[in-house]
Order: structure tokens, then C-alpha cells, then sequence
């Protein structure tokens, strides 16, 4: 089964007043942006199709992956990955620990999980740095070492929280298309969430615009 991403008039209150109403379809690879001011409800999308709704708002519709219905299911069930604005590497951790941190159970071996690290390192231009801190990193080293340890954790669509916006223009562009051929590559559905419309634009894929 192709890898598609169903929103099914999906609705979200804050303590009863509406705040977000969408109904849509991401396909395999393709790339959903929601596009809005601040406050609109972006994030608080990302966060039903997470699962990790705050106390004070609702949800009702269905949200399904794969033809799973993943509505009810907890976070860690849902195979859902996400980007941020800032990259939250574990600082306590080396680059090679934050990457190893996410690689699934399945994967045994201590010899066997250090070298899907190291090929994955070799993958986003960081070879050779699995042993550095991640508080020695560059801004683009860190969005990069994100997003490959998310997609070492195998998840079936993509959540994008705006994780480009604090990067300068160059960077930001040249990092915005690793995110978009990776995903596209491993045919993940993405939403993407964000106020630039060059995003949007880079992304190539259907634009709603919330409010």
C-alpha cells in the first residue's frame, strides 16, 4: 500500500471555540503545506496528528496512516516524525549517541547499529563525526544530524514545525531541499507547517491556508 497520510475533517477546539478544520489527503512523497499567521493553529495541527494535543483543546475526525487508524493511539505507537525550529539534540549525548538513540529495537548489535550510524553520517556529509558534541556543531550540522536521527527512528510520514525558519537564507534553502529529497526518497508523506511562503514554494506540493 502506498504511503498516504489521511485527514478526515479533522477539527480542533480550544476550551470549545474553533480554532482548525481540515480535510486532506498527502500522498506518498508528496509535501502538504499549511500556511497561516502566528496563533492561526499551525502547530496545534502537528500536534493532533502527533497526539500530543495540551489540556484545553479537542479534536474530533479521524487521522489515518497507511490505512491505519491511528486517532487513539498514543504517540510512540503512531510512527510519526517531527522537526522543529530548534533541533533539541540530547547535549548530554555525542552525535553518534543522539543518532543511535533513535535506531530501532530490531536492529541488534553493538557492531551492526555503530555502522548503520557511521553510514548514516557518511549519508548527510558528517563522516567522522560521531564522536563530537553536539554544542560544537554549525547550525546546518545540527539541522542535519535532526533529521537524520528522525529518519533512523523508520516513521511513516513527516511532520515539518516550521524547522527552517532560524537558518540564514543559503542554508536554509540548501537544507530545506535534504528534507524534501529525503522524503521523497523514502516516500513519506509530509505537512508541513510554516508563514514563508518560499517554503511552501520549495516544497512543490498542494498550499492550504489556515484563517
Amino acid at each position: 500500500m502506498s504511503a498516504q497520510l489521511h485527514l478526515d475533517n479533522l477539527q480542533i477546539t480550544c476550551n470549545g471555540a474553533p480554532l482548525v478544520a481540515l480535510d486532506a489527503t498527502v500522498h506518498a512523497g508528496e509535501v502538504l503545506s499549511v500556511m497561516g499567521p502566528s496563533g492561526i493553529g499551525k502547530s496545534t495541527l502537528l500536534a493532533a496528528v502527533m497526539g500530543t494535543l495540551p489540556p484545553g483543546f479537542a479534536m474530533t475526525g479521524r487521522i489515518r496512516l497507511n490505512g491505519q487508524d491511528i486517532t487513539h493511539l498514543p504517540p510512540e505507537k503512531r510512527r510519526v516524525g517531527i522537526l522543529y525550529q530548534e533541533e533539541l539534540l540530547f547535549p548530554h549525548l555525542s552525535v553518534a549517541g543522539n543518532l543511535a538513540f533513535a535506531l530501532p529495537r530490531h536492529l541488534r548489535g553493538r557492531n551492526k547499529r555503530r555502522a548503520h550510524v557511521d553510514a548514516a553520517l557518511e549519508q548527510i556529509g558528517l563522516a567522522g563525526f560521531g564522536p563530537r558534541d553536539p554544542a560544537t556543531l554549525s547550525g546546518g550540522q545540527k539541522a542535519r544530524v535532526a533529521l537524520m536521527r528522525m529518519l533512523l527512528a523508520e516513521p511513516r510520514a513527516l511532520l515539518l514545525d516550521e524547522p527552517f525558519s532560524r537558518l540564514d537564507a543559503a542554508l536554509r534553502g540548501q537544507i530545506r531541499q535534504l528534507v524534501f529529497d529525503r522524503a521523497r526518497a523514502q516516500g513519506l508523506p509530509v505537512l508541513l507547517v510554516t508563514h514563508d511562503a518560499a517554503d511552501a514554494q520549495a516544497a512543490g506540493g498542494p498550499v492550504v491556508e489556515l484563517g
